[in-house]
């Protein structure tokens, strides 16, 4: 089998504290593992959570387990094919409005035509770069996200996720990159207890390798942050399991 290779492997910090880091999860389907293990890394850095699939009948069990905002789709897998899958998925009720990038050596254009006509949001010819690639992620989850609004706001306090800045009563708030993604997630998800690792993987993404300490280290300095603004309370722990985020106390 041919090997593919994927470049420009270096992240800045904008990067790593762009608008993607919105805790979006992906599914990427990719038979060889050099492939997978660098396109999950480099999406890790950017904030997503990734799920891995080897295949086709992975890929299943993992959209069974965790439906995904997004699928990089292999054109060629061992037990099927990425076109084959795409048009299965794409008659599916909870799949049927999920964006799906093509991923693939074959360059012809009747290729492309088939991907595209039978769903497919996008299409990236390997090999390619991971900056391309996160912009074409990013292109295709505006495109979906419609008119979605894009402030989260949960009584005082006010996110702007294009801006990336945070307010409380309409003040704004210094928050750093981890910071603003915890918040975010939080806000979004009120009302329901999360562990520790739960919120290593939703926040900080399943590939990277932190503590669980981490996290309590973060949520310290969030109430802390929230403290002088009486929002602090928000963010409760829940003794022996983790943390949730409510406006009830």
């Amino acid at each position: 089998m041919q090997n593919y290779y994927v470049t420009e492997q270096h992240f800045s910090q904008d990067q790593t504290q762009a608008l993607c880091m919105s805790t979006k999860r992906i599914l990427l389907v990719e038979d060889e593992h050099s492939i997978r293990e660098m396109v999950s890394f480099a999406l890790g850095q950017e904030g997503y959570v990734i799920d891995e699939a080897e295949n086709g009948s992975t890929a299943e069990l993992q959209i069974a387990d965790n439906l995904p905002d997004l699928i990089l789709l292999d054109w060629m897998l061992p037990d099927t094919t990425g076109l084959e899958l795409l048009r299965r998925w794409k008659r599916k009720d909870a799949l049927k409005e999920t964006p799906i990038i093509m991923l693939t050596a074959r360059v012809e254009e009747r290729d492309k035509i088939d991907g595209l006509d039978s769903g497919a949001d996008d299409y990236i010819t390997k090999p390619f770069s991971v900056k391309e690639l996160t912009a074409r992620i990013r292109a295709v989850l505006r495109r979906g996200a419609g008119s979605v609004d894009s402030e989260v706001i949960v009584g005082p306090i006010k996110l702007d996720l294009d801006a990336h800045r945070a307010y409380v009563n309409e003040a704004p708030i210094n928050l750093g990159p981890t910071e603003f993604r915890l918040l975010e997630f939080f806000m979004t998800h009120m009302d329901r207890v999360y562990s520790r690792n739960q919120l290593l993987d939703y926040v900080w993404g399943r590939n990277m390798y932190v503590e669980e300490r981490t996290v309590d280290v973060h949520i310290v300095r969030l109430r802390k942050l929230l403290k002088p603004l009486n929002c602090d309370q928000m963010i409760q722990t829940v003794r022996g399991y983790g943390y949730r985020f409510s406006e009830k106390t």
